[in-house]
């Protein structure tokens, strides 16, 4: 029986800092044998990366997997669109909310699961150059709020 823990293989730490995350649905992906072998080795870039629909089914588009290395001539294409799994449902949701508000679908990690490829979708909206300004000095009081603390507890 295959493992049945999840390994993280890739997360999108920019996205947190980008977009404010309203919903997040976890998806399976269509990939090649080299591409699974590449993702095992680590070799994959999400920074970049968004899903969108099209005819009637979702795709992670700006993903880059890098080539395998051991691979021969039926090695992949690193920037190629690849097929996100979701059920009928999720993904019609997902679709009219994109349409309808202007949100966007972004990649928040990649990761084994079972043996499978997933990746964590999220629903998320843009954040403005104030929003990031607020994140930026929250994180900042907060991490001196934890200094003192640390140090008064010696």
């Amino acid at each position: 029986m295959a493992d049945v823990g999840e390994k993280t293989i890739a997360t999108n730490r920019r996205a947190r800092h980008e977009f404010h995350i309203l919903d997040r649905v976890e998806a399976g992906l269509v990939l090649t044998g080299t591409e699974v072998k590449s993702l095992r080795a680590g070799k994959v870039a999400l920074r970049e990366a968004f899903a969108m629909e099209r005819g009637g089914e979702l795709w992670l588009m700006g993903a880059t997997i890098e080539p395998y290395l051991q691979g021969n001539r039926a090695n992949h294409e690193p920037t190629r669109d690849r097929k996100l799994l979701v059920h009928r449902e999720e993904r019609d949701k997902l679709v009219s909310l994109v349409s309808e508000k202007g949100l966007t679908l972004i990649p928040l990690r990649l990761y084994f699961k079972g043996g499978r490829v997933k990746v964590e979708i999220a629903l998320a909206k843009g954040k403005d150059g104030v929003d990031k300004r607020h994140a930026i000095a929250d994180r900042d009081a907060r991490r001196e709020v934890d200094r003192e603390l640390k140090l008064r507890a010696r």
